[in-house]
C-alpha cells in the first residue's frame, strides 16, 4: 500500500546505505530543501530548522509516497523557504540558456545561470548518492553531469 503524499512543511529522514541519516523539508511540489545535517541518529525537527539548507532539488514524489523517505514531523514553512526556486535550462544543440521558475522560462545569460541547479527531477537514489558525496567532500557524478556546459 502506498504512503500518502507529503505535505508542504513536512520534514523527512533519508537513510543512506552507510547507516547515516540526512534530512530534508518538503517545499512546494516537487521541491525539497536538504539540510546541512548528517547523523547516525534521527535529529529533532527543532534542531533541523536551525541548520543551513545546502540544496533545493525537485525530487520524484515516490521518494516519500513509497515510504523510502519517512516523514518525521511538520512545521509551517519559514518565509525564506517559500521563495520560488530558480533553475536553468540549456538547449542541447544551440546551447542557449534559460531561467526556469514557477513553470515559466525566459532567455538568460550565462551569469544568471551560474550557481543554479539544472532543471531536472531527481530520483531518490541519485539524491542519496549526492548527499553521501556531499558529506564525504567528493564530487558527485550526477551533479557534475548536470552542470552548465561551456
Amino acid at each position: 500500500m502506498a504512503k500518502k503524499q507529503a505535505l508542504t512543511g513536512d520534514f523527512v529522514v533519508i537513510k543512506l546505505k552507510d547507516d547515516a541519516y540526512c534530512f530534508a523539508r518538503v517545499l512546494r511540489e516537487p521541491y525539497l530543501a536538504f539540510y546541512d545535517a548528517c547523523s547516525r541518529e534521527t535529529l529533532k525537527i527543532e534542531e533541523l530548522v536551525s541548520r543551513k539548507v545546502i540544496l533545493k532539488l525537485a525530487v520524484m514524489n515516490r521518494a516519500v509516497t513509497s515510504g523510502r523517505w519517512q516523514v518525521i514531523g511538520h512545521l509551517p514553512l519559514e518565509e525564506e523557504l517559500q521563495v520560488p526556486i530558480k533553475t536553468f535550462k540549456q538547449d542541447a544543440i544551440s546551447q542557449k540558456l534559460y531561467v526556469y521558475v514557477d513553470g515559466q522560462e525566459r532567455p538568460a545569460t550565462r551569469d544568471e545561470c551560474e550557481g543554479l541547479e539544472r532543471t531536472a527531477v531527481w530520483d531518490p537514489e541519485h539524491v542519496e548518492d549526492r548527499l553521501r558525496d556531499h558529506f564525504a567532500g567528493v564530487p558527485n557524478k550526477w551533479a557534475e553531469s548536470l552542470k552548465l556546459k561551456a
